[in-house]
């Protein structure tokens, strides 16, 4: 059986040319398919025509998703699709999935019942077909792996023509290029991943079964990404990936020395956001660390799952610390970067969670009252070591995280900074669209005026008011620089409000407090419209040419 190489995908467009291969020939061979590499050849549908189809991107999850699910979209953008987020008009959809949480997958499972009841393609991405290939609901579908994404084109031009491809095989390289092409959610936001993977064996987690083991990014190619973008008009930085901390283990660097690197090239309008770290990997690095969140150009903001109070928890979650370890590093940064933000992660009913182990995990989020906290029931994932663990029984597991919750929602964080000034960088729109949202230095959530000549600026606000996830701003108006203004409409197409219906492009089912991701058309690139056409009358010029081949073949006859 014939596999299509990654030179031979049957494109005539010389943008996807510039950064899909640098072959100088395009070339089909025979190979033997490896076994995670699957090409189910179909009949293909004769009326095709490459670029000329409308493509929906739904995402769910973390940032690294959500930066997956940009590069997807740029890479189709470029060869000429559009890109829409009404679902009802596409011809085919991308489900770029998630697989830490039990709801998040149900939600996937639903969705694409959803894609098959409507005569929709699909493409299957992210985690979840990654862990699962063989599940249930991924059979007969497209799949494009977690390491796969530069072949994202290949795929959903097999799959527009009736076939089906799944192309799961781990790269040795870890993730996609980063200098694929890209259309961010936001255009001012970048989404850095910095590393594929983790060193953690935890046993409730799924996510390894499918980004594998730690696989970092040279430095400096992350610097020159970092400099792209910003030469691109970004304003803010955020570095994710399964586990910051760990970044160049796997090769003799490590997150300290990329930070310096990264920081030395960011201009003074710029922020830098570092992404989770998990306690075991910035011991070693924490004074280095919170120098580092010290800098002006760097948000002073780090999370830190906990995940539990207790230490037999710990041990029975595989996590590699304990509490005292934890508080070190929380009570480290306290005390040596002003108004740090330090957000954690606990899960409920843990397998084996007594009442006990659960009081220390209340405790512990009493005494530092952190003002981000994740709260998870515990939800058994498939082929992970805990989901064959004896089980909390589930109605104690939800009187815990109602406890939990009420803790939390019991005090408010930023009260006591009601009259402060601060400096703030603006870069999106509030849920409900009324206000235009910032974050200061601590990361802290600051809604301001909807004003355009706000957005992607730094300018100094006074604090007037509180509430649990956000503090109102009033301008210091003679803060704001009197340069050309960013049309709102640049930055995000539409400042409604996303509908629950019609969550679309990049939406993440987990975005920050207060913030949504309003419902985005992407443009296409500069150069796309003209590709279509020219496609077109390539195609048609091929169909003339057959005919004309057909009619000479027959009159020789």
């Amino acid at each position: 059986m014939a596999e299509i190489e990654d030179a031979a995908s049957g494109l005539n467009s010389s943008d996807y040319q510039r950064w899909r291969s640098d072959a100088g020939s395009v070339a089909i061979r025979r190979r033997r398919i490896p076994a995670d590499t699957v090409h189910f050849q179909q009949p293909a549908d004769a009326g095709f025509v490459p670029g000329c189809a409308r493509i929906y991107i739904r995402t769910w999850g973390c940032s690294h998703n959500t930066s997956d699910g940009e590069y997807m979209a740029g890479i189709l953008a470029s060869a000429g699709y559009e890109i829409v987020n009404d679902r009802a008009i596409a011809d085919l959809w991308i489900l770029n999935s998630c697989t830490v949480k039990t709801p998040s997958e149900d939600t996937f499972n639903n969705s694409i019942r959803e894609a098959q009841a409507t005569g929709k393609k699909v493409v299957l991405a992210g985690c979840v077909p990654q862990a699962q290939p063989r599940g249930k609901m991924t059979q007969g579908l497209s799949i494009v792996g977690v390491h796969q994404l530069d072949r994202v084109l290949e795929i959903v031009e097999e799959t527009l023509q009736g076939r089906v491809v799944r192309l799961l095989s781990k790269k040795r390289s870890g993730g996609a290029p980063l200098w694929l092409p890209k259309i961010r959610r936001n255009t001012l936001i970048e989404i850095v991943p910095i590393n594929t993977g983790c060193l953690n064996q935890c046993t409730y987690c799924k996510t390894k079964h499918a980004r594998g083991d730690l696989n970092s990014y040279p430095i400096m190619d992350l610097v020159a990404r970092v400099k792209d973008v910003v030469a691109d008009g970004v304003v803010e930085i955020w570095l994710t990936s399964e586990d910051t901390g760990t970044y160049g283990r796997d090769h003799g660097e490590n997150i300290v020395d990329l930070l310096r690197q990264i920081v030395a090239v960011l201009p003074d309008h710029t922020m830098l956001r570092v992404g989770m770290t998990n306690p075991p990997y910035i011991l070693e690095h924490l004074e280095a660390i919170a120098e580092i969140l010290k800098h002006p150009r760097v948000y002073s903001f780090l999370h830190i799952p906990l995940q539990s109070g207790s230490d037999a928890i710990l041990t029975a979650m595989k996590r590699e610390y304990n509490m005292e370890e934890f508080c070190r590093i929380v009570d480290y940064l306290h005390n040596s970067v002003p108004e740090v933000t330090i957000a954690t992660d606990i899960i409920c009913g843990f397998p084996g969670e007594t009442e006990e182990d659960f009081q220390q995990s209340l405790d512990v989020c009493e005494k530092y009252k952190f003002p981000s906290l994740f709260i998870n029931q515990f939800f058994p994932r498939p082929g992970t070591p805990a989901a064959r663990m004896e089980r909390v029984d589930p109605r104690e597991v939800k009187r815990r995280t109602k406890r939990l919750t009420e803790l939390f929602h019991s005090y408010r964080p930023y009260d006591y900074k009601i009259g402060r000034r601060y400096r703030v960088l603006v870069t999106d729109v509030s849920s409900d669209g009324n206000y235009f949202v910032a974050h200061n230095k601590s990361f802290d959530q600051v809604l301001v005026p909807k004003r355009d000549e706000l957005m992607g600026k730094m300018i100094d606000v006074d604090i007037t008011s509180t509430g649990k996830y956000f503090m109102m701003g009033s301008v210091v108006e003679d803060t704001v620089m009197t340069i050309e203004k960013i049309p709102v409409e640049n930055v995000l197409q539409e400042n409604k409000p996303m509908s629950k219906e019609t969550k679309s492009l990049f939406v993440s089912e987990t975005v920050p407090c207060g913030v949504s991701v309003p419902e985005y058309t992407s443009p296409k690139s500069s150069n796309s419209e003209w590709m279509v056409a020219l496609r077109r009358i390539v195609f048609f010029c091929l169909v003339l040419v057959s005919l004309d081949l057909i009619r000479s073949t027959f009159l020789s006859l």
